[in-house]
């Protein structure tokens, strides 16, 4: 892989890296994984005249539960969370059922979660459980430290609220609690393909009411979305006894909660392989899908026997 000339820095420390990111003429980027940035500088999307090696600052790998949250810093591989385990409850549950849909195995070993934040490709499964959580993304930058919402963060593709200069040094996940199902599904043209379509769901179930749920769309528009008006179609909702099967009846709150996130949360655009009204369809048959397995996961997790039928 040849790539166009470049200066390179190493710093040890997030101060160091912020300076380095400071200079406007020098066309900084941060290198971490790089599994995107090297690609796109080889394609000539991007051309930075300096290259700023995080991966020697120290602590920037940490992830660790503080405060009602699971903190990933800048240097965490996709990796780390193929093991439930990498977090407490039901995050560490989702977080396994991504990660595996991530690229393949020396991508994930190298790769970063913070890095995907930064990269911000419509598609990108973090960007999508990043927003279906409410994340906060943690930045340094010369005018000191800040934190963005998730929802405010994504402006675009490749478009976010990190300005130049500015460093991500983790983003902070709220942990669940035992009484919330998790479910990632997503639908793509072939195994080396960017998903067509991606839903990350958590849904809370207290005394058989729908007390809260989280839909997380990738590459249902030109950035990660939110299904918000999906997700007000379940509050309140009976969650009744897990759906048997992969695809929920028609008039069930789940099936309606896809055509309500296909038609009025989505903004598909064209794809040469995957037209709008395309798109649609499998957005609300996937938000449906996972759904389900939402609720399969909670009853799986709080002792209930899920009834019989193939498995979602």
């Amino acid at each position: 892989m040849k790539l166009p000339a470049f200066d390179y820095l190493a710093p040890s420390t997030v101060p160091e890296a912020v300076d380095a990111l400071a200079d406007p003429g020098r066309r900084a980027e941060v290198l971490a994984g790089g599994q995107s940035l090297l690609l796109d500088m080889r394609l000539g999307r991007a051309g930075p005249g300096l290259l700023v090696d995080v991966n020697g600052v120290g602590g920037l790998d940490q992830v660790r539960v503080r405060d009602g949250a699971l903190e990933v810093g800048a240097l965490a591989r996709h990796r780390v969370f193929e093991s439930p385990a990498a977090a407490p409850g039901p995050l560490g549950r989702l977080l396994a059922l991504t990660v595996v849909h991530i690229a393949h195995p020396p991508i994930r070993a190298r790769g970063t979660v913070v890095g995907s934040l930064a990269w911000a490709h419509p598609a990108s499964e973090w960007c999508a459980v990043a927003l279906a959580l409410d994340a906060a993304i943690e930045l340094r930058g010369a005018a000191g430290a800040r934190t963005v919402a998730a929802g405010d963060y994504f402006h675009g593709a490749h478009a976010t609220a990190r300005v130049p200069g500015e460093l991500i040094t983790a983003v902070r996940l709220p942990l669940l609690g035992p009484a919330t199902g998790v479910a990632f599904v997503e639908h793509r043209r072939t195994e080396f393909c960017f998903a067509q379509v991606a839903v990350a769901a958590a849904l809370t179930v207290r005394d058989g009411v729908i007390a809260e749920a989280r839909i997380g769309l990738a590459n249902c528009a030109d950035r990660p979305l939110r299904a918000h008006a999906a997700e007000r179609s379940l509050a309140g909702a009976e969650a009744g006894p897990p759906v048997a099967g992969r695809r929920p009846p028609p008039e069930h709150p789940f099936a309606r909660a896809g055509r309500i996130a296909a038609e009025r949360d989505a903004r598909p655009v064209p794809e040469p392989y995957a037209d709008p009204e395309y798109r649609r369809h499998v957005i609300a048959v996937l938000v449906g899908r996972a759904l389900c397995q939402a609720s399969a996961d909670l009853a799986a997790h709080t002792g209930h026997d899920r009834p019989g039928g193939d498995r979602p």
